[in-house]
């Protein structure tokens, strides 16, 4: 049993699809990060870094512990399960691969671009040029990337492709289409029409219905 602190985030809805995927059951807990609720007192205390994702379990001791980073939580539930991970070394080093670009690449480019088009008190032509211009060419990568393969990591669906995931189905927010990345196209269909992926996201997006 997992509770998930969570929102309709990019990120938090790769730890509601990895759960589905993999069968698992979770508690899905709101955290309004359009009302400041992530800066709170008591969420402060789960996850000092003030971010959603948080994914709270047991230990092999029985002591309850949280762990943040949605990239370390696909990783935690994959190995915990033995599930959309490779064992084989080469393999396994592709979704790693992947895993880090999407964290330290594609992930903070589309964040970024999409921050100082809509958020940004001022406008800031320099950065909104760098991130929109980086947000663009990360997913012309991830598009070479996937004229080779079918999924991002190799022939098998892995964490890989749920964490990219993740921001392609939010790509509106930094103004991203996929329409000069037609192997990315084709492999956001294939991803989006899996029934876990449907419910992973059906269950984030019902955090921000009306009560």
């Amino acid at each position: 049993m997992f509770d998930v602190y969570a929102f309709a985030t990019p990120n938090s809805v790769k730890v509601t699809v990895a759960l589905e995927e993999l069968g698992l059951t979770y508690t899905l807990r709101s955290v309004n990060i359009r009302r400041g609720t992530q800066k709170e007192p008591a969420f402060l205390a789960i996850n000092p870094n003030g971010k959603v994702p948080v994914l709270v379990t047991t230990d092999e001791t029985g002591r309850t512990v949280a762990l943040a980073e949605s990239a370390a939580i696909l990783v935690f539930l994959a190995e915990k399960t033995g599930q959309l991970l490779p064992s084989a070394t080469m393999a396994r080093a592709r979704v790693f691969e992947q895993l880090f670009f999407h964290a330290s690449g594609l992930g903070p480019a589309f964040g970024q671009s999409g921050f100082f088009q809509r958020f940004a008190a001022t406008a800031e032509p320099i950065a909104l040029e760098r991130f929109s211009t980086e947000a663009k060419r990360t997913l012309h990568v991830l598009d070479t990337t996937l004229a080779k393969s079918r999924f991002v990591a190799g022939d098998e669906f892995t964490i890989a492709d749920i964490a990219h995931f993740g921001w392609l189905w939010r790509r509106s927010f930094p103004n991203i289409t996929l329409d000069s990345t037609p192997h990315v196209a084709r492999w956001y269909a294939e991803i989006e029409g899996r029934s876990a992926v449907q419910r992973g996201i059906a269950r984030v997006e019902a955090l921000v219905q009306p009560a």
